[in-house]
Parts: structure tokens; C-alpha cells; sequence
């Protein structure tokens, strides 16, 4: 049986690209850039909450990071570092190397790609947990935040909405999904892109944003209460699949689509005489950009159906502790 110092050296050593000094001591020693500050964010992965014990090792490791990423994203900083701790049950140390490999290599597959070092971290026995510290640098005072909307801003999604939360809602027996159906949501939920290079390309442009993970109405309404402001939004506007096209006006569907999370796409407000900026981005970034509603004053967020009538929604996001 590998020991737990095996496991680091063998695994999640890597040569440090940016870091003053990486895995192997006590603590990390990171430098951020001149004129520049640090970005910190923490998610954890447990098994049987947020996926199977079963799942394919290799996408976990991918989406361990990529989750980490988005908050990122959110507040338009480059990712630099990250810490990594993984509880591992002894059969699944046990049974071999193969997880630990295939874990490996999605994590440090994603980390390559937007070149963020592992700079620690811990590894104990227990049922399995992955939980990921991601380190980011934004310009001082640049960086993003939910407090920043104002009235009059145009609100805005990235990419298309529900799929990921489809494919849960399935397996829940909530909505039935074919064979085809399936297999196109499935990577929104295993491989979610994080949208770092928007993110960066928002600040002077956007006024507040989030990465939408616990859901479209969860989520903005965090800006809304940090701003202090109030947002009308309407349905079907909201980009989405085929797929999902198919299974509205299904509540299920809609409950995926509104409030199912999993999406980690960006939520942003911009002011709207600037709407014409944000479509030219959205072509230079090769991503979908899609107004879907205005901030106002007050509180609150009205969403409103094809005929104008409001929608009310009795989940509006995912809650880890919602019975």
C-alpha cells in the first residue's frame, strides 16, 4: 500500500513554474506580480454529494480544478497557484495505483492549460473529499465583485444554461432524458469550462459578476443583495440546449434551467450604452454573450415568462443544507 508521503511525491510533485517554492516543504512561498493582489477561493468536492463513488477519476480531477477556476473567473483574475487535499479510503488506495494516475492527469491536465502550479496541500484516510485552494492575482482595486451593479445596467449570461443540472435532475428520476439526450448534457456536468479569459476581459467593462454554480436565481441574487439593487430577467431569453428546449415548459425543466447550478457559466452586469462593446466581445471570445434583463431599483428578482406574466419559482438555487 502506497504511504501518504508516496502518494505526494509520486502524484502532485510537479516543477514549480511561478511559485518561489512548491510541494515539498512546510508552506508554500508565492510572490505576487508588481502593482497586482491576490485572489483566494476554496470548493469542496464530497463523495455522494457532489458525485458518485464511482466517478470516472480522470473528470473529477479535471473538475476539482475547474470549479476553483470559475471563481476565477468571476473576478476577472489569472489563476496562479492552488493547494490540493484529497481524504482517501484505504480500498481505494488499495486497489492499485490506476485512480490516483487517472486523478492526476485530469487535474494536472486542466492545470497545464491555464498554467497554475500545485503549491501543497494534504492527503489523509477517510471517505473521499477533494478539496481545492486556488490562488489568482487581478490589478489593486480592479478585480470584480458582486457589490458593483447598478440601475440601468443590462444584465448578461455566458453560454447556455441547464444541461449540467439535467442530467442530475435524470438520474433523480425527476425528468427522462433518452439515450442521445443524455450523453450531450453529460459533459456540461463533468467537464464545465471555466470562463477565465472572459473574466479578465470584463473588468472596465462589467460592473459586478458571479459564475453561476449553485443556479441562475441563487446566484444573481447574490449581486441584487450585495448591490442593493433589484433585477427583472426574462425566461426566454436565457440561452440554452436543444435538449432543454425539448423539455420546457416541464417543471423540471425549468427548475434545471432557473435554479439547478452546475453551470459555471458568468453572470455579469454592464451598463447598457455599452451593450455594443459586450456583443463585440462576444465575438472576439468565441462565446455566446446573452442579455437577459435589467437592474432596477428596489429589491427582488421578477422573472417573467414569454407572455410578460411572472414566474414563480419555489427552489431558487441549490442550498447544500435544503432539506
Amino acid at each position: 500500500m502506497l504511504s501518504e508521503f508516496d502518494i505526494i511525491q509520486r502524484y502532485f510533485t510537479r516543477t514549480s513554474l511561478g511559485a518561489e517554492l512548491g510541494v515539498g516543504d512546510d508552506a508554500a512561498l508565492v510572490k505576487p506580480s508588481a502593482e497586482m493582489e491576490l485572489v483566494i477561493s476554496t470548493d469542496m468536492l464530497v463523495s455522494g454529494q457532489h458525485f458518485e463513488a464511482d466517478a470516472d477519476p480522470r473528470l473529477l480531477g479535471y473538475k476539482s480544478l475547474a470549479v476553483n477556476l470559475s471563481d476565477m473567473a468571476a473576478m476577472g483574475a489569472t489563476p496562479r497557484w492552488a493547494t490540493l487535499a484529497l481524504a482517501l479510503p484505504e480500498p481505494l488506495v488499495n486497489a492499485g495505483e490506476g485512480w490516483l494516475k487517472m486523478f492526476a492527469e485530469g487535474f494536472f491536465g486542466l492545470a497545464s492549460e491555464h498554467r497554475v502550479d500545485l503549491i501543497g496541500g494534504d492527503t489523509t484516510r477517510g471517505p473521499l473529499n477533494i478539496c481545492v485552494t486556488i490562488i489568482g492575482e487581478a490589478a489593486i482595486g480592479k478585480a470584480l465583485r458582486r457589490s458593483g451593479a447598478r440601475v440601468g445596467d443590462d444584465i448578461w449570461i455566458s453560454g447556455q444554461l441547464g444541461d449540467a443540472a439535467l442530467v442530475i435532475a435524470h438520474t433523480r428520476r425527476q425528468i427522462e432524458l433518452d439515450q442521445g439526450e443524455f450523453l450531450h448534457c453529460l459533459p456540461a456536468l463533468n467537464m464545465p469550462v471555466a470562463r477565465v479569459d472572459l473574466g479578465k476581459r470584463l473588468i472596465g467593462l462589467a460592473h459586478s459578476a458571479i459564475d453561476i454554480s449553485d443556479g441562475l436565481m441563487a446566484d444573481l441574487g447574490h449581486i441584487l443583495e450585495r448591490s442593493k439593487v433589484s433585477a427583472t430577467i426574462e425566461m426566454s431569453a436565457i440561452k440554452c440546449s436543444a435538449v432543454m428546449k425539448r423539455h420546457l415548459p416541464h417543471p423540471s425543466a425549468i427548475n434545471c434551467l432557473m435554479a439547478g447550478g452546475d453551470d459555471y457559466e458568468l453572470c455579469f452586469t454592464v451598463p447598457s450604452a455599452r451593450r455594443g462593446d459586450v456583443e463585440s466581445l462576444s465575438g472576439e471570445v468565441g462565446i455566446p454573450l446573452t442579455r437577459i434583463g435589467c437592474i432596477k431599483e428596489g429589491e427582488g428578482l421578477l422573472v417573467l415568462d414569454e407572455s410578460g406574466k411572472s414566474v414563480e419559482m419555489a427552489v431558487r438555487g441549490y442550498d447544500h443544507f435544503r432539506t
